[in-house]
């Protein structure tokens, strides 16, 4: 089957060779706002297009790891049911917790991706070979992003970041076929 979507060739090499992931929660996987209940707890809003696409990684090899200053009951349950196992909560030191998780899989920063959308985000950026930012973040991270989404944060950029990983992988086609038969 032929594929719709496209990426510009350069992008796709730069995009190469990823095997793990690093995502930002708020911003990227949600929409950036903060919604508390009468109680206090703080409730999520996630995006399924996004969720698939994570689903998706994994299944071509590529491991997924959630680095947020933040941590929440629904953000944990998310995680879970999206199979996601690397995730790093309440963390300032962004940096730090992603070199911990490239040590333990035995991995470097050459075959790293990143999407964030504020300065907290940066440092992991700036080290990974692939950096990718929604196109709402904020501009200096918009100008350190090797591709910006035409999607906003919490609105499907992690699925597009997730189909440039995909596509660059060469496991798009294949993958959409298994769905199209």
């Amino acid at each position: 089957m032929q594929a719709a979507i496209h990426f510009d060739p350069v992008l796709l090499l730069k995009a190469q060779g990823i095997r793990v992931a690093f995502f930002d929660v708020d911003g990227v996987l949600t929409d950036g706002g903060l919604l508390f209940s009468e109680s206090g707890e703080t409730l999520k809003r996630f995006n399924t297009l996004d969720g698939h696409g994570l689903k998706m990684i994994q299944q071509i090899g590529i491991t997924p790891v959630v680095i947020t200053g933040r941590d929440s009951k629904p953000l944990r349950a998310r995680l879970s049911a999206l199979g996601i196992t690397h995730a790093h909560f309440g963390t300032e030191d962004k940096l730090s917790a992603a070199e911990q998780t490239l040590k333990a899989l035995g991995m470097g920063w050459d075959v790293a991706a990143a999407i964030g959308d504020d300065w907290p985000d940066l440092p992991v950026m700036r080290r990974s070979a692939f950096a990718c930012a929604p196109v709402n973040a904020h501009i200096e991270v918009l100008a350190m992003a090797q591709h910006v989404t035409t999607a906003r944060g919490g609105e499907g950029a992690v699925r597009e970041f997730c189909d440039v990983l995909m596509v660059a992988s060469g496991h798009y086609v294949d993958l959409l076929d298994e769905y199209t038969r």
